[in-house]
């Protein structure tokens, strides 16, 4: 294929699952806004009172962009899973698999619809927020590159889980029994500096303590974890996962029976 070619098929991938994205927008875009919103009023307004500042900032502004955060790094995931095996199980994929349209591309593409998904996501919960609290950007650079890795990062993530998943009960397996627990254990609601030394060490291995921490940093100026150590740990995983993805469809895994 020439670069000509390859463009367009890429820019076709993207462009089809933008379209997707947008025309059902009541249930991509809108329900993350109205579950941030409660947690907003729940964690933040009403528990938040009684708990007071953590540092210089009050507790609904340390937990902004942990629930940023949650929210891209979700949507991003589903998207993509749900995306890639529904293609999967209408058969729409194997037109796709015949056509010149190169592996790594596939992956690109499809990763990228998850990235559109996830920062449309995470800006609607942003603009959210202003209603709740105050809120300043202390690092915009910060903010972009680990909002761009996270998603992507997930988006390869569920690229993988689309491709091993053989019937839809599989594709929420991992963001009910693994993503979830973990999003929850990432930091988003306390500061690690909190838990005792050995729960510290422990909090360590949790993924997503580093994209929380790397977010909040962008936005508050603030972290538990060295920033820019988080970000290129962010930007290893992206790079593991896509290259494991464009292997494994290589060779045909979960696309042949």
């Amino acid at each position: 294929m020439t670069f000509r070619e390859k463009f367009n098929a890429f820019s076709t991938i993207v462009r089809k699952e933008t379209v997707r994205i947008l025309r059902i927008w009541i249930q991509t875009l809108i329900p993350p806004g109205i579950t941030i919103s409660l947690y907003f009023l729940i964690f933040g307004k009403l528990v938040g009172s009684q708990i007071g500042n953590i540092g210089e900032h009050t507790y609904i502004q340390f937990i902004v962009p942990g629930l940023v955060m949650m929210s891209v790094i979700l949507n991003a995931y589903n998207n993509v899973v749900s995306s890639f095996f529904g293609a999967k199980f209408g058969r729409n994929i194997e037109e796709l698999l015949v056509s010149p349209t190169p592996s790594h591309l596939i992956v690109l593409g499809y990763s990228i619809g998850g990235v559109i998904r996830g920062i449309l996501v995470g800006v609607i919960v942003t603009v959210v927020s202003l209603f709740f609290t105050d809120l300043k950007i202390v690092h915009p650079w910060a903010v972009f590159i680990t909002v761009a890795l996270s998603a992507l990062l997930f988006s390869m993530g569920g690229f993988l889980n689309a491709l091993f998943a053989k019937k839809f009960d599989d594709v929420t397996i991992i963001p009910t029994f693994i993503l979830t627990p973990l999003t929850y254990l990432g930091g988003i609601f306390y500061s690690i500096r909190m838990l005792p030394e050995t729960w510290q060490i422990v909090s360590k291995f949790n993924p997503i303590l580093y994209m929380v921490n790397a977010f909040r940093y962008g936005f508050l100026g603030v972290s538990d974890i060295d920033p820019i150590f988080a970000m290129s740990l962010l930007a290893f995983g992206t790079i593991l996962l896509y290259c494991l993805a464009v292997f494994l469809l290589n060779r045909g895994i979960g696309t042949r029976t």
